[in-house]
């Protein structure tokens, strides 16, 4: 028989290991199950870190990622309800959403920024061979497009004006997805392509294209992607935004300190290795790929409220936007941080 001390022991033991499972079960309970559109692009790197080095879940969050093929789609699921968050291009679609008061922006995507590949012009080999060799002949040329209305677009149209060519003799090709964009180079149907880096540097590698150039090579630096919530879930769960916000902004400040030296040149740290092969079997995409389009991410996730001011000026031109509201409206400062206004 067990004697009384024992016994006491034992159930004392037993006590602290109920009472330790059902602390345990609690946590994981109460971790907050969220939902992110992403693209199916380098852009959607910060996300993939933060979950795979367990950044959300030191937050507390369970996170999912729902990819997409382009940037549009992702602003209607975040105002639907079928995503929770969202982090790509700045459409038409989403400005006019977020000017409906569904959506508020809560940080920033990827920078165009020298060093770093992000957005590029590809060339089919029909129309490199009849001459197109530099983004400064896209004049009277086809470009294909994932969708009008897209920051894409709005490259394409300053790098025409770049080198004073009338945008008007661009004709788009909206195709509704990469792959689509894909098979019109591949097969001629399209002149020119303005794709994000990891398509790119695929197509190219496959000898389904060639490089024309990025928009970075002629354009200055610029907010390209923000990351934005629904207003619904901004309003009601605070705290889970709150959260969330500290762990994409650790994913980016990661990824910005493994590939971004104190000069801010392009190099690559001792995780940097590792962390392509995550973004690498995330995407579906080869290392290579990944090593050569890895983007700019500022290590705070700042707002750069000018640019997003810019694109909406021209959507505006193109009535594409039915709101004249500001774009310092669109940014919730209870989440945000701002870059300082540029002089």
């Amino acid at each position: 028989m067990m004697c009384g001390a024992k016994r006491n022991r034992y159930r004392c033991l037993v006590l602290f290991c109920l009472t330790a499972f059902m602390v345990s079960a609690s946590v994981a309970r109460a971790a907050d199950h969220v939902r992110i559109g992403v693209a199916h692009t380098t852009g959607a790197s910060p996300s993939i870190i933060a979950k795979e080095k367990a950044m959300f879940a030191a937050e507390g969050i369970d996170a999912e990622l729902l990819y997409f093929e382009s940037a549009q789609p992702i602003a209607v699921a975040v105002a639907s309800g079928d995503c929770d968050f969202g982090s790509t291009g700045m459409t038409a679609a989403f400005f006019n959403l977020a000017s409906q008061g569904t959506l508020r922006i809560v940080g920033a995507g990827t920078w165009e920024h020298p060093a770093f590949q992000s957005v590029g012009l590809l060339v089919s080999n029909q129309a490199y061979a009849g001459g197109l060799h530099g983004l400064k002949d896209i004049g009277g040329h086809t470009v294909a497009i994932t969708q009008l209305g897209s920051p894409l677009q709005f490259f394409v149209v300053e790098i025409a004006e770049h080198f004073h060519i009338a945008p008007s003799s661009v004709r788009f090709l909206p195709l509704q997805s990469n792959g689509n964009v894909a098979s019109a180079i591949t097969g001629g149907q399209a002149d020119t392509a303005i794709q994000t880096s990891a398509p790119i540097f695929s197509m190219v590698a496959r000898g389904d294209a060639k490089l024309l150039g990025w928009i970075n090579d002629v354009l200055p630096p610029r907010q390209g992607e923000v990351l934005f919530v629904s207003t619904k879930l901004a309003n009601e769960r605070p705290e889970t935004v709150a959260r969330f916000m500290v762990a994409m902004r650790a994913g980016q400040a990661y990824l910005h300190d493994a590939f971004v030296n104190p000069k801010g040149e392009r190099f690559e740290g001792p995780t940097a290795a590792d962390d392509i092969r995550i973004i690498s079997q995330a995407l579906g995409q080869s290392e290579a790929v990944i090593r050569q389009g890895i983007p700019y991410f500022d290590r705070q996730s700042r707002v750069a409220v000018g640019d997003l001011a810019s694109i909406m000026a021209w959507y505006k031109s193109q009535n594409m936007l039915k709101s004249d509201i500001e774009a310092k409206a669109l940014v919730d400062m209870r989440y945000a941080i701002t870059m300082p206004e540029k002089k």
